[in-house]
């Protein structure tokens, strides 16, 4: 019933996984969200990437040349003079020319994105819209492949006709998320049953083809689901920091290094805060727009270097990591007490940080979140209920050894968390068996009341040493007692212990005499053997009656020293295995006898009290 009700619980705890994984409610999808950008804000590396470069048309440059919009002649001097004068790889404009000029001034601009290595920009709307954004004719649209599939786009906002030849055509749109972040870009937009690339993934794959045209190919750096939604997230491994950008009016007057430029890929954008492209991302809450095609530049070239791994959902590893810890946990679950539980199952909420944190790095989409709630959710029934178990468990040990320990004895197995002890255990053990001499004679002229007043007053005199000295009560035989020490608790002085609970017996039996000599009534003796060695000691009993006991060699040699001590005439012998073991009292040799069932003497000893 118990492992039915724990694999009910940790069923369910995959259910609440597997439906915030594949599900994402939006509390959990935020929370992802910001440990992921706090992620990338703390480990975005700030070296400098110097395989690409951004040309800003800043305020700086709006002063020094002249207020926007500038002619189309000024904005073709400055992508001439990057690839002429100043030997730029490719050029990526973050501007869409959206109307045609008055005169012809777009010719040579027109010229140069459809020969040069420039890719313009054009816009993609996803909203869906009572009028749906038509401007501008697109360009660059590729037919998509029947199992190719995109984020589906409403509208545009394109280049004029002037531009519609240009074979290198990147899509600026985004969808933001509901904060206002931008985590992820359209990787690939289907329109009227072509497929368009972002314009970063379009100017390297233009660049990369020398300019003989490029497919819509992107299985490079993302996987099948990502494809599905079209939707592809930007690592953001490289700081803003790491990109080094030049003003636009250095680079239209000559003033900027050419070894800056030189061989490099470029991003053209504005920072105005008057042009209006201004976004915000896990790394900046107001930055330029062209700071997001950099991030996805960098990001693209460092999955064809193989610095960083292509993006996949992750979620194959994130199920066997789970399933793993789950059965791990349930596993050691009954061998552990509720609080280790606790433990182990923080152990793993903590691993699985590190393992999400780490996943971040290895671009898995996974949620970082959900296996957190399903521990969480383990953490808040498993547990009790598993302390529930060992407060009952605690309970029924209490019950049994009520019967045979002193509390002292039963809270140092409880702090040890010996919940084991009454399972059968080989255990060396020193047993005491004492006995009243003459019990029949002693009671034959007694009435019934003083007979068994006697017994139990004798009985008392015979447990309380015990008990004092952390002995275990193993059974009364009539008028008798059988005690053992060494189990449940390991003890290095049992011998001793027994000793010493076998002198205060004979102690507190003077001191009844006395009493009873006072009362004018028979006095009574006793008889105490002591034996150590190894026995089978644990819950011994059948289904109709628990019994915790001992059964071994050692009981029986004890008995008979018990028994010997009549005709010997000596109160207490004790054994030569206890003998050697004890430390702490001197004892007498009795010299040698022979004992029933054994073929040749033993040395038996005593003590003087």
């Amino acid at each position: 019933m118990i492992w039915l009700v724990r694999s009910l619980l940790a069923f369910i705890a995959l259910a609440i996984l597997l439906t915030l994984e594949w599900h994402r409610p939006e509390l959990l999808n935020r929370v992802d969200e910001a440990i992921r950008d706090e992620f990338a804000l703390q480990t975005a590396t700030k070296s400098l990437d110097d395989r690409l470069i951004v040309v800003d048309i800043g305020d700086k440059s709006l002063n020094e040349i002249g207020s926007w919009p500038w002619s189309r002649d000024k904005i073709a001097d400055l992508i001439e003079i990057l690839l002429t004068d100043y030997g730029a790889r490719a050029i990526g404009v973050d501007i869409v020319f959206t109307t045609p000029p008055n005169n012809n001034s777009d010719l040579r601009l027109a010229a140069l994105s459809a020969h040069g290595p420039i890719c313009i920009s054009q816009i993609f709307d996803y909203i869906n819209r009572d009028q749906p954004l038509r401007a501008g004719v697109l360009a660059g649209g590729l037919s998509t492949e029947s199992n190719i599939q995109g984020l589906e786009a409403t509208g545009f906002i394109a280049n004029h006709r002037g531009f519609s030849g240009s074979p290198c055509v990147g899509n600026i749109g985004y969808i933001p998320d509901v904060d206002g972040v931008l985590r992820r870009i359209p990787i690939l937009t289907k329109y009227d049953d072509k497929a368009y690339n972002s314009l970063a993934e379009s100017l390297l794959n233009y660049s990369l083809n020398q300019g003989k045209g490029f497919k819509a190919k992107i299985s490079n750096i993302t996987d099948e689901n990502t494809l599905r939604s079209g939707q592809w997230r930007i690592p953001y491994q490289h700081a803003q920091s790491a990109y080094t950008v030049v003003e636009a009016s250095d680079i239209l007057k000559g003033r900027a290094p050419i070894s800056l430029i030189l061989g490099r890929w470029v991003i053209v954008g504005s920072s105005s805060i008057a042009l209006g492209d201004i976004i915000s991302t896990p790394l900046s809450p107001l930055t330029s727009g062209y700071m997001s095609h950099a991030a996805q530049l960098s990001a693209l070239l460092d999955v064809m270097d193989g610095k960083i791994q292509p993006i996949s959902s992750g979620r194959f590893l994130l199920l066997s990591w789970y399933l793993f810890s789950i059965v791990f946990f349930l596993y050691f679950l009954s061998r552990l007490s509720a609080l280790k539980s606790l433990f182990l199952l923080l152990s793993f909420i903590i691993a699985w940080v590190l393992l999400a944190l780490m996943g971040v790095t290895w671009q898995l989409e996974w949620s970082l979140t959900a296996p957190i709630w399903s521990y969480l959710f383990l953490l808040g029934t498993v547990i009790p209920f598993e302390w529930r178990q060992s407060q009952n468990n605690n309970k029924r040990l209490m019950s049994s050894f009520s019967h045979y320990l002193d509390k002292p004895v039963l809270d140092e197995i409880f702090r040890r968390n010996l919940k084991h002890s009454l399972d059968p255990t080989l255990c060396k053990i020193t047993v005491l068996i004492a006995d009243m001499s003459d019990y029949t004679r002693l009671t034959s002229s007694m009435s019934l009341d003083d007979a068994a007043r006697v017994t139990k007053k004798f009985l008392e005199i015979l447990t309380r040493p015990v008990i004092k000295w952390g002995g275990t009560i193993d059974r009364y035989s009539g008028d008798g007692l059988i005690a053992f020490w060494g189990a449940p608790l390991p003890c290095n002085e049992q011998a001793d212990f027994a000793v010493s609970a076998a002198v205060d017996i004979f102690l507190d039996l003077k001191a009844f005499n006395l009493e009873q000599k006072n009362l004018g009534l028979t006095s009574t003796n006793a008889r105490v053997g002591i034996e150590s060695g190894w026995a089978l000691v644990g819950d011994l009993g059948t289904q109709y009656r628990s019994t915790y006991t001992a059964v071994g060699d050692c009981i029986n040699f004890a008995s008979r020293l018990e028994a010997a001590a009549k005709w010997l005439n000596v109160p207490l012998i004790i054994g030569p295995v206890a003998n050697s073991m004890i430390m702490k009292h001197s004892t007498l040799s009795l010299g040698a006898i022979k004992l029933k069932g054994i073929d040749k003497k033993i040395d038996i000893y005593t003590v003087e009290f």
